[in-house]
């Protein structure tokens, strides 16, 4: 009875294995690599950002690496990789033992050889039929392949993050630097991604990475592959990151970037290199900047989220930072928060007003308003009585915004912002001076533009060429050229006033010692949203703080979270090497403004005389007309 049961049962579990085996995948294309286009993202200097698609490094043998690298690997993947014959019993025991005691899977016995088998020929469910075809090709590969062909085959085919496939393209991404030339400590850096490559990648998180790698280190130790004085060697030689990969918020500016390489080479493109207007090290920057205040709650003020876009004076993106993490939300704030801009709305109202003949000189009476059964009031209901539009400018005071936007007419203010780069639909309404409709941060920074270049519209553009992978060009951007929207003289106030209003008015937390900045601020009801847009000689950068469900922050104001960040920005930006200026279109009106302009970006202010002289011709200036009865109703 006995031997009939184990004939029954053997017959059954031979014909149960034999069923699994039917299914196994085809192995004909073992020595193949799939792969998909690759799309490498360079910054304007050349330095790598990202690669999208799977990237392969070239295959490498195990007498090309370190022999350190191939025991980092080891250490922490498959101790007893050279004694077993495909599947680890020890292994697997300790893994059910801990498995069994935790009342969850916490641990598993899987060897290098069967996580091989099921990279190259599974899916990555769990399954038990799965579970036992991983072993029944884990055997396979024994069988056909020596230890160190499985180990080449593993290194040259594992996923390290960031579209890298291999150790040879996982050493150029993160260290820019084949994987031969690798330290100890890189080397235990990549050999702990294997792990999980997103969550211990030194793109998203430098410390858990560094942290990851400390334990590879340990293991490498424990295990007798690496002395003691090797590790502690290791563990404090600074490892240093290639520039671009060190970057994680760069990715927001590579998904928008790669929605137009998509629409400029199509769908079925080869292997492409992108070159970029991005600036590594602006960009960098800008994302310490933003986590820095943002991750202080005093200083942020409830702000739970932030966006800064930054661009040269043509529109090219130098730096995008769309949110404080990009591998915890990939929502790119930067380009799609729809948000109202509030005060930062107020220069284009007082633009048209200047165009349309009032000076920065002329009086108003900074007191409650209404316009029929609508009463906006100042912030903190304060009212300061008869003030010049320059003082009310710098104190942000809605009731003179509203005073001007109605006297020089609603069409008119709105008809100036679509000409300087305004998109979103606007409310041509009472509430219009005040900022009441939304724009994205980039939007809003390109139609900062041109109060800081001179009066030229510039689009905010972020290729500058595209190459196919063998140096071919497939697209190269037109120069950087804008129509001129924005006369002389008007541009010459503004920049007097924005210039004013940092070193004396809202905007004074974002100044930065030895640079002239200009900008405004801007907060909206119930203190939901906070701007600052401002600009330097090279630079025009917007920083917008909020909440992404809309809730209301601690009183947050435009002059305190984003000028801070504004400010830090600027502070560790490089100063020189990230301007372009745009050309003026060739037209006889640009010729002609063009030759009042003042040359000097960072020039001083005019004098108080030298306004009282522009003044005095103010109406006999006929560009300034022209340009005040440009456009049909909006």
């Amino acid at each position: 009875m006995a031997a009939c049961l184990v004939i029954i049962a053997s017959l059954f579990i031979g014909g149960l294995l034999v069923s699994i085996a039917r299914d196994l995948p085809d192995t004909s294309g073992l020595e193949a690599v799939e792969r998909t286009a690759t799309i490498t993202f360079l910054d304007q200097d050349g330095a790598l950002i990202a690669r999208r698609g799977s990237a392969h490094g070239h295959e490498v043998t195990i007498d090309e690496l370190p022999p350190y690298l191939v025991d980092a690997v080891l250490a922490v993947e498959d101790r007893r990789f050279y004694s077993h014959p495909g599947i680890d019993v020890i292994g697997l025991g300790r893994a059910m033992v801990a498995n069994l005691r935790a009342g969850r899977v916490v641990q598993g016995g899987s060897t290098l050889t069967q996580q091989l088998a099921k990279n190259l020929f599974l899916s990555p469910e769990r399954t038990l039929r799965r579970k036992v075809q991983e072993m029944m090709l884990a055997f396979w590969l024994e069988s056909r392949f020596s230890k160190d062909e499985i180990l080449e085959l593993y290194l040259n085919r594992v996923y390290f993050g960031g579209g890298a496939y291999g150790v040879e393209a996982a050493s150029l991404r993160y260290f820019s630097r084949p994987a031969s030339e690798l330290g100890l400590g890189e080397a235990a850096l990549l050999a702990g991604l294997l792990k999980a490559p997103s969550r211990y990648s030194p793109v998203n998180d430098a410390q858990r990475a560094a942290a990851r790698a400390t334990v590879v280190l340990d293991l490498m130790a424990q295990t007798g592959r690496i002395t003691d004085a090797e590790r502690i060697d290791a563990a404090s030689t600074p490892i240093r990151v290639s520039r671009g990969a060190s970057s994680q918020g760069a990715q927001y500016f590579v998904d928008w970037a790669a929605e137009q390489v998509r629409g400029i080479a199509g769908l079925d493109h080869g292997d492409l290199v992108v070159h970029t207007t991005l600036d590594v090290d602006a960009q960098r920057a800008a994302e310490r900047a933003l986590s820095s205040i943002l991750d202080d709650e005093d200083l942020a003020a409830g702000a739970g989220e932030g966006a800064l876009v930054s661009l040269a004076h043509d529109g090219a993106v130098r730096a995008m930072v769309g949110g404080r993490s990009y591998a915890r939300s990939q929502f790119n704030r930067a380009v799609l928060a729809q948000r109202q801009p509030g005060s930062a709305f107020k220069p284009f109202v007082y633009a048209s007003a200047f165009e349309a003949g009032l000076t920065p000189e002329d009086r108003r009476n900074d007191a409650p308003v209404r316009i029929g059964d609508w009463a906006p009031q100042n912030y903190n209901d304060e009212y300061r009585g008869e003030m010049s539009l320059r003082e009310g400018f710098i104190r942000s005071s809605n009731s003179i915004a509203v005073q001007i936007a109605e006297e020089t007419g609603r069409g008119h203010v709105a008809r100036l912002a679509r000409r300087l780069g305004i998109e979103s639909p606007m409310r041509v309404d009472r509430s219009l001076a005040l900022g009441v409709f939304e724009v994205t941060p980039l939007e809003l920074a390109s139609s900062y533009a041109p109060f800081a270049n001179g009066g030229l519209r510039a689009s905010a553009y972020g290729i500058d060429r595209i190459e196919s992978a063998d140096g071919e060009l497939v697209y190269a951007a037109a120069p950087a050229g804008g129509e001129l929207v924005l006369d002389a003289r008007t541009g010459q106030r503004m920049r007097d006033l924005f210039l004013t209003n940092v070193r004396q008015g809202t905007g004074r937390r974002a100044a930065v010692s030895g640079l002239t900045i200009g900008g405004k601020t801007g907060t909206t009801n119930d203190f939901r949203d906070a701007w600052f847009a401002g600009f330097n000689s090279e630079l025009v950068t917007v920083v917008w703080t909020g909440n992404d469900d809309n809730s209301p922050t601690d009183r947050a104001t435009g002059g305190g979270p984003p000028a801070r960040i504004f400010q830090a920005y600027l502070q560790n930006a490089p100063r020189h090497g990230l301007g372009a200026a745009p050309i003026a279109a060739p037209d006889a009106l640009a010729d002609i403004l063009a030759a009042s302009l003042d040359p000097s970006p960072e020039a001083t202010p005019a004098t108080p005389a030298a306004r009282a002289e522009d003044d005095t011709d103010s109406g006999e200036d006929p560009i300034g007309a022209f340009l005040a009865g440009l456009g049909g109703r909006d």
